[in-house]
């Protein structure tokens, strides 16, 4: 049940002391004996808060030195690019982060002081074009806790395929920066930051301007200026101001910018479901203002604080749920970008198209299955993998994989000509998308969702918690298809389980059941002491709520062993 606040205009009680909060990330040190104050990279990174001791100075001090280090051992020696977003941690971290960095003498690039901000798929987009020339190859770090409220913080590693590095990488930066705090950061190496910005090592970067001409290249820009449409969008007070901006400036798409404020307070956001700040663009409550606009545009999107998330409004269905928009944005890249079958050659490619090979549909286990049923129309290849963007990574920077996305707003596709534009989530090219899918067809995105459901079904999809000790948890992420005895699932009897995802064999972290109009999906939380359970159907509510009873009660039975 919602808070009684939700969707509400948030209050001046309700906001962050941000003097306190920025005093307590250099005054209270993390003691690495407490598992809550330890470095843990879970699936977007480092996150936590300078208020809790697991966000602090020394913790970037030590991951920094870390990432250091790790990128020596690999042979990585082109520049370093680091962004940031625009909660009120990140502007400290990354100061700190330089400090080290030009200690290291490892060759940093930050945004300037014009755009200072840089959204994740931006970063991402800059270390792939540099990498296309170069043989010194670059990497990045971003510096953001994506929607979190205003007292988070985040620190990510991206490789230099562009995309969040995977836990081999992680698991070695993670342990190596938890060694360095236990040490006293005896191995950190760290400049004054007077010095470091006034060495060799640390330069300014435009991360906008390329990205925003290269535009064209993945999204019909023409498109949507010939058929005028009237585009609403939000930043939400997050890193995509400053493209949207340009994108007016260089593309002449005539954008209407609803909210300009940037406060990293977010004292201008509408409470999200549990009556928090968040930054949440597929949240109905965090999007309470934009979802009030519908009726003014003829397409309207918001990003969260770092931009890697997409909320899509229309006049239709108003905010769109993710699993609905993932849906209608497969459907029509797969019927817009390839050229041969019963697939449509659309001119404006002239001459470039999509490789007319088996490439394939990257989504996560507890995406909607009505992904499945859409990739099976179109001859797809399915590519199903645990939850975490790293998973696509390699797919979509090899050309394997035309689209990743992730139930939770995030998702990336390839370039007209097959090649990777971003190998992170990108929210600004999913927001155009729905604006080209407007300006191309005609049609709003959410009217066609509605026309899957009456050729595939109607989708009932919902995620709960239910309360899960450590010890239970532990036990549900090593669990096997073989410790589950229940041969059905909601009177259908189940013709899937599995533990290890079925496109790439990486494990879940739990455990999805699946029958032929339903499934669950079960992981523990990585913070709290509750699983989560994934549940849809295709026959009605009444059937999810079944599902998701009938998972809880399996799982209860196999915690009880």
């Amino acid at each position: 049940m919602a808070h009684p606040d939700a969707g509400t205009q948030a209050t001046d009680a309700q906001l962050i002391d941000l003097t306190d909060l920025i005093a307590r990330y250099y005054e209270l040190k993390p003691n690495p004996s407490d598992a809550t104050q330890r470095v843990a990279f879970g699936t977007s990174g480092h996150r936590g808060s300078s208020l809790k001791s697991s966000f602090n100075e020394e913790h970037i001090l030590a991951i920094t030195q870390a990432v250091c280090e790790y990128r020596k051992s690999a042979g990585i020696t082109g520049p370093l690019f680091i962004g940031r977003d625009t909660h009120a941690l990140s502007d400290p971290a990354q100061m700190t982060a330089i400090r080290v960095c030009a200690a290291n003498e490892v060759q940093v690039r930050i945004a300037e002081a014009e755009d200072v901000f840089t959204p994740t798929p931006v970063l991402s987009f800059a270390i792939l074009e540099y990498n296309k020339t170069h043989a010194d190859k670059a990497d990045g770090i971003v510096i953001t806790p994506s929607h979190n409220p205003p007292t988070d913080g985040g620190f990510k590693y991206n490789t230099p395929n562009g995309g969040p590095a995977d836990t081999d990488v992680t698991a070695v930066i993670e342990k190596r920066a938890n060694e360095i705090l236990e040490h006293r950061l005896e191995a950190v190496h760290a400049l004054s930051l007077e010095t470091a910005m006034a060495s060799e090592y640390v330069e300014t970067y435009d991360f906008i301007t390329p990205y925003v001409q290269a535009l064209p290249q993945i999204v019909n820009i023409d498109a949507i200026k010939t058929a005028k449409l009237r585009i609403g969008v939000d930043p939400m007070g997050g890193t995509a101001l400053p493209v949207y901006r340009k994108i007016n400036k260089l593309l002449d798409l005539n954008l209407l910018i609803v909210n300009e404020k940037v406060d990293p307070s977010f004292a201008f956001m509408t409470l999200d479901h549990d009556g928090k700040i968040r930054m949440d663009c597929s949240s109905p409550y965090a999007m309470a203002s934009m979802i009030k606009l519908r009726d003014k545009y003829d397409i309207a999107f918001g990003n969260d604080a770092d931009a890697d998330r997409h909320g899509i409004v229309t006049p239709h269905s108003g905010l769109m749920n993710p699993n609905h928009y993932l849906s209608v944005a497969i459907w029509y890249l797969f019927t817009h970008r390839r050229k041969k079958g019963v697939l449509k050659f659309i001119p404006f490619l002239e001459g470039k198209a999509w490789k007319d090979t088996d490439m394939g549909i990257g989504k996560t286990a507890v995406s909607s299955s009505m992904i499945d049923r859409i990739a099976k129309s179109l001859g797809a290849k399915l590519y199903e993998v645990p939850v975490g963007f790293k998973w696509f990574v390699d797919g979509l920077y090899g050309g394997d994989l035309a689209f990743g996305g992730e139930e939770s707003a995030g998702a990336s596709f390839l370039r007209m000509d097959s090649t990777p534009w971003s190998t992170d989530k990108d929210g600004i090219i999913m927001n155009l998308l729905a604006a080209e899918i407007r300006a191309v067809t005609g049609k709003d995105p959410g009217a066609v969702y509605e026309g899957f459901e009456a050729e595939f079904g109607k989708s009932y999809y919902a995620r709960i918690d239910a309360v899960a000790d450590p010890e239970q948890k532990a036990k549900l992420k090593a669990i096997t298809p073989e410790d589950i005895t229940a041969e059905t699932l909601a009177g259908e009897p189940i013709v899937q389980r599995f533990s290890n995802a079925p496109g790439n064999g990486a494990a879940l972290g739990g455990l999805k059941l699946v029958t032929e109009n339903g499934w669950a999906a079960m992981r523990p939380s990585g913070t709290e002491d509750i699983y989560k359970i994934y549940a849809e159907s295709f026959i009605s509510e009444t059937h999810l709520q079944r599902i998701q009873e009938e998972a809880q009660a399996i799982l209860s039975d196999f915690f009880a062993r």
